[in-house]
């Protein structure tokens, strides 16, 4: 099979073709998207090393769903680049998956310095560690669709549009692209893939829902924790449309990127050496008011405030991400539409409130992940 040619969306035995019996070094495993990925990555039968900070909300997913079973985990920081590069010669990994972060806009109006040196500095960090290392490894850097400079146009941002970004976070993902990209000219260039043997693709993706997001101000957390309590979901943006999709969406592309990095299926994996969009489809980019309402919906009940405050903090009021290249060349695309995707993530967040956790949320999750390959 050729890159030219269109390929499945990730089903499980092509992927557990892919990760089966293989070391994945993967950063930011304590965090949302990172503690899903870990399950799925155990799930396919691949051994998972993680390096991470400690969870920093509470509660966590990490800990309610017993991540730390599915991989050894090394509580670290990616700004330590002397820890870092020890676990990454350890680990000699077969695929790398950087998700560590911090994923916050509005956390960084608060430590500009910090947000800077975890995304930009951290990103360099573990590919000087791969450089240094020698070692063949599909590598995979997830960074943000608020890597684009935004014009707060109404169609999508395909991957060669210019990095920019108004608030220091997504300014970071933009320099963590360039990062990206520098290293990859200099260090990993795609012609000489078969002599350096690092195939190393960066991938945006949308904003993501799902069971065990806890992050300060996100709509999901916010809203889950006021239902919980009986109280009114605080709006601070209600018109601000964002392209929402469930964390298993990007998830799956990842670990279809990471494996034609790797030539499964494929004849030509240095062509996947790129950046890639993973967002919804265009009818499932929608404002915050109809995010809060589905969720209320799908829970069962309650209400929601406008907080909307004309002095808060800039935030983009529209954003939406091309998918035409990953749907076209690595043949994925979103299954699960708007209305799907929040009855999934109520019910995960019903389960915890109910008492679940442990292996049991762990079993919840494996259960959904194993939908979404079916639907």
């Amino acid at each position: 099979m050729t890159h030219r040619e269109s390929t499945p969306a990730p089903v499980a035995d092509d992927l557990r073709r892919a990760y089966a019996g293989k070391r994945v070094f993967l950063t930011g495993h304590t965090g949302f998207k990172g503690g899903w990925l870990t399950l799925w990555l155990a799930e396919l039968g691949a051994r998972v090393t993680g390096y991470a900070r400690a969870p920093d909300t509470e509660p966590a997913l990490f800990e309610a769903a017993g991540i730390g079973r599915a991989c050894e985990s090394i509580l670290a920081d990616i700004r330590d680049p002397e820890r870092l590069r020890a676990a990454v010669r350890d680990a000699r990994p077969d695929f790398v998956f950087h998700l560590a972060a911090q994923p916050l806009v509005r956390r960084s109006y608060e430590a500009p310095v910090e947000t800077v040196a975890t995304n930009v500095l951290g990103t360099a960090h573990l590919l000087d560690a791969l450089r240094r290392l020698s070692h063949p490894c599909a590598t995979v850097v997830v960074t943000s669709d608020k890597c684009y400079e935004n014009r707060e146009w109404t169609w999508g941002y395909r991957e060669d549009e210019p990095m920019g970004g108004h608030d220091v976070y997504s300014m970071s993902k933009g320099a963590a692209e360039l990062v990206v990209a520098s290293f990859r000219r200099s260090f990993f260039p795609p012609r000489r893939l078969a002599e350096h043997g690092v195939g190393l693709a960066s991938a945006r993706a949308g904003n993501v829902v799902g069971g065990g997001d806890w992050a300060r101000d996100r709509i999901v957390p916010d809203a889950v924790t006021a239902l919980a309590a009986g109280r009114a979901v605080p709006v601070r943006n209600p018109a601000a449309v964002r392209p929402w999709q469930h964390v298993l969406e990007p998830l799956g592309g990842y670990l279809l990127l990471g494996a034609r990095l790797a030539g499964v299926g494929t004849d030509a994996p240095a062509s996947f050496c790129e950046a890639w969009n993973f967002g919804p489809r265009t009818e499932d980019a929608r404002p915050v008011r109809a995010v809060v309402e589905a969720i209320i919906d799908a829970w069962g009940g309650g209400g929601w405030d406008d907080r909307h405050d004309p002095a808060a903090p800039h935030e983009a009021g529209i954003l939406r991400l091309s998918t035409e290249k990953a749907q076209a060349r690595l043949g994925w695309q979103p299954r699960w539409p708007f209305e799907k995707t929040f009855r999934q993530t109520a019910e995960w967040y019903r389960a915890f409130y109910d008492g679940l956790r442990g292996e049991g949320l762990a079993a919840l999750c494996r259960r959904q992940i194993h939908e979404y390959l079916e639907s």
